[in-house]
């Protein structure tokens, strides 16, 4: 997707869209390929699968417990 096509689907700026995309590009998650004036998005599995192991290791029993905690004390408010 072009930037455009992706700050169509936001309420933020095309040029917040833009700045998104570099850092996500940074981070190994999107790549951009020139054609002509545009660049097109996509993203890039690898870098989603490596993500999604940096959050499993990351996420203990004790963050699941105090999502639990926090949802509790929202429903008794």
């Amino acid at each position: 997707m072009t930037v455009t096509e992706v700050a169509a689907e936001f309420s933020v700026t095309r040029s917040a869209i833009s700045q998104h995309l570099l850092v996500l590009a940074d981070a190994g998650l999107v790549t951009a390929d020139k054609v002509g004036r545009q660049r097109i998005y996509r993203v890039l599995p690898g870098g989603l699968h490596r993500l999604q192991a940096e959050i499993d290791r990351f996420w203990t029993l004790e963050l699941d417990q105090l999502v639990e905690d926090a949802n509790s004390l929202r429903r008794r408010r």
